[in-house]
């Protein structure tokens, strides 16, 4: 068996589990549904300890970043992203700190409860009749959502839901959308490289996998794109909010040890 075998993970249900889960995350990365990006490290994490499947993820999400990056280039909101940047490395920075002190099942808990309690209000809202009005820019709103956001994806690449309770109520043009929430994790993702690498998550075993998932960047990236560019509106964005109810259901459940 050879060095490089040695440190390869080689088990086929790792596999069987990564493979899916990251197409779905390329998915969401080509501006399409980007609540599903979040089954990643969950998918993952059901063989590998969560630091670890974060680890093996980031170098694939920071390959599937620049195909986002150049799908939907230019096309982000100004405004928005001036907003939500800032708080986003500030989250970055809070999420080091605290990770591994952190248990997995805290994180998920608090990220999947997120999730469903921005799905709860955006019905209870569609119930009052007609469909929810877009919410007025708020940038110390969007400031404290995507510092959460910052935090929960440094701890396990779950920032997504966060992200969503500010983003989606403005309704944006959805190729707005699409690019601004590409740009943002774009640049928390390379950011994230950083702090990954100071606290010896990257190492060779996990660098190695990470090199044999790459193919899957571009697969499902361009899958997004074509998935974007070909439904309408409506449908659109029931598809975020069921993948987004999935992915807290997936979290809490996760995080209740059920």
């Amino acid at each position: 068996m050879s060095p490089a075998t040695d440190l390869l993970i080689t088990d086929p249900w790792f596999y069987a589990l990564a493979v899916p889960a990251l197409l779905v995350t390329g998915i969401s990365k080509g501006g399409f549904a980007s609540g599903g990006g979040n089954l990643s490290v969950p998918a993952m994490a059901l063989l590998l300890p969560a630091p670890q499947a974060a680890a093996i993820s980031l170098p694939v999400l920071c390959a599937m970043d620049l195909a986002g990056l150049r799908a939907w280039w230019g096309r982000w909101s100004r405004r928005e992203m001036l907003a939500i940047i800032p708080g986003g490395l500030l989250g970055i920075l809070l999420g080091s700190l605290a990770f591994g002190a952190m248990s997995d099942r805290m994180t998920k808990l608090m990220v999947g409860v997120i999730a469903l309690a921005f799905l709860a209000r955006t019905l209870w809202l569609s119930r009052r009749g007609g469909p929810p009005e877009a919410a007025a820019p708020n940038r110390l709103r969007g400031g404290f959502w995507s510092t959460v956001s910052g935090f929960t994806s440094t701890i396990a690449h779950a920032g997504g839901p966060p992200l969503a309770v500010y983003l989606y109520p403005l309704r944006l043009e959805r190729a707005k959308l699409a690019a601004t929430t590409v740009v943002f994790f774009g640049v928390v993702n390379y950011v994230k490289l950083v702090p990954y690498g100071l606290l010896g998550q990257l190492s060779p075993s996990n660098l190695l996998t990470s090199l044999v998932l790459l193919p899957l960047a571009p697969i499902g990236v361009r899958l997004g794109v074509w998935l974007q560019g070909r439904i309408s509106d409506k449908v659109f964005y029931r598809v975020i909010h069921v993948l987004l109810a999935a992915t807290g259901l997936k979290l809490v459940s996760d995080g209740l040890g059920l």
